[in-house]
């Protein structure tokens, strides 16, 4: 049996202000991805110029943030924050979700392929590989804040979170940044390195992300208000069903195309 290393949260200090471990890693993310893309730019297997690309990454970002923000809010407390409309502001308590920043930046590259007059899809296809890394190291925040912990385990790696009393528990937020992250950068980057049909790496990156959360999961605890929900999925299972569909859906159409 494990036990969280109860890290602090506050990496450090800049007189009234605490910089967290949760924001640096986001920001670590984005600069992954910036760096990722640049060599794709280099390497000429991107479909946009270095200018292009840094103005995408702020466009990018400033969904991710808006959409995360906007999707916990609709998809898991709507009501709460009906009634606290104000404290949708609150960044710094927490509380973002994947599948609102994911539709937050499809808006975003949407509304900036047409300024640019782009190919949205490719854009996409440029853009779904540099997203995972971001993924790991934003789960890897979670594991160090001891949040999103997982379901009870009597396995040899059974973690103790303090917050969550004292059943050894699933790490899930590691297994996420191994599968959402590590493995779904891997397989991406090895598919995208060399020219596909149109829209091939979009529905890869919703096919593999959809999969994969879906499996984590089995292992993750499900948000205390919600808890499971029809046919014993949790929420975040639900959200990742359009995903698979769609993802399916968009290869088929795009090889039936090809």
């Amino acid at each position: 049996m494990l036990v969280h290393p109860g890290f602090d949260p506050v990496a450090f200090s800049l007189g009234p202000v605490a910089v967290r471990w949760y924001g640096l890693l986001w920001l670590a993310g984005f600069g992954m991805a910036w760096w990722l893309g640049r060599r794709r730019i280099a390497a000429g297997l991107a479909p946009v110029s270095r200018e292009q690309f840094d103005d995408l990454v702020f466009a990018a970002a400033l969904g991710a943030i808006v959409g995360g923000r906007l999707g916990y809010v609709i998809f898991y407390k709507p009501g709460y924050y009906l009634a606290h409309p104000f404290e949708i502001l609150y960044l710094w308590q927490g509380g973002m979700s994947f599948h609102g920043g994911f539709l937050g930046v499809l808006v975003a590259v949407a509304i900036y392929a047409r300024r640019e007059r782009l190919d949205w899809w490719r854009l996409m296809d440029f853009v779904a590989p540099l997203v995972p890394l971001g993924l790991a190291a934003g789960r890897l925040g979670n594991f160090i804040n001891g949040e999103l912990w997982g379901r009870p385990t009597d396995l040899p790696w059974g973690m103790v979170f303090p917050a969550a009393g004292p059943e050894p528990r699933h790490p899930s937020q590691l297994y996420q940044a191994a599968g959402e992250g590590l493995a779904l950068f891997a397989l991406l980057w090895w598919f995208s390195s060399r020219p596909r049909p149109r829209a091939h790496v979009s529905a890869l990156f919703l096919l593999g992300y959809g999969v994969l959360r879906f499996a984590a999961e089995f292992a993750r605890e499900p948000d205390a208000f919600l808890g499971l929900l029809a046919f014993g999925l949790t929420m975040g299972q639900w959200l990742s069903l359009p995903m698979i569909a769609a993802g399916a859906a968009i290869f088929l159409w795009s090889r039936r195309r090809a």
